[in-house]
């Protein structure tokens, strides 16, 4: 079974993507800020990891970067899910290893659409 971890601080929306995701039949541990985040990073291995930019405690930027100093983590694929979506945003998160970006607002049909292609 497919794993993936979801860091996001909003609640309303951690819950709808996690439903639609559990609906599809994956297995998903959330976190609900950056510290909690990296935590369970550090203590599982995820098919796919996907944060949010903006959290409290450690940004998703932060939490990437340290991730992908761990040893067996720098092949993890990783999902940035946010609302900052100018261009530079979007290169400073391909800069630190992040796979995927995808601009808030979006789609849970299309965000299950990408999520199929990365963890075939």
């Amino acid at each position: 079974m497919v794993k993936i971890l979801l860091a996001e601080d909003e609640e309303v929306l951690r819950m709808l993507v996690m439903d639609t995701l559990e609906d599809e039949g994956y297995d998903i541990d959330e976190a609900q800020d950056g510290i909690e985040a990296y935590r369970l990073i550090e203590e599982n291995e995820y098919d796919l990891v996907i944060v949010d930019h903006m959290m409290p405690g450690m940004t998703g930027l932060e939490v990437i970067e340290k991730v992908r100093k761990l040893p067996g983590r720098q092949e993890t694929k990783v999902m940035m899910l946010t609302a900052k979506s100018q261009q530079s945003d979007r290169d400073c998160a391909n800069e630190i290893g992040v796979d995927y970006f995808i601009s808030k607002p979006f789609s849970p049909l299309e965000l299950v659409k990408i999520i199929g292609g990365i963890v075939k």
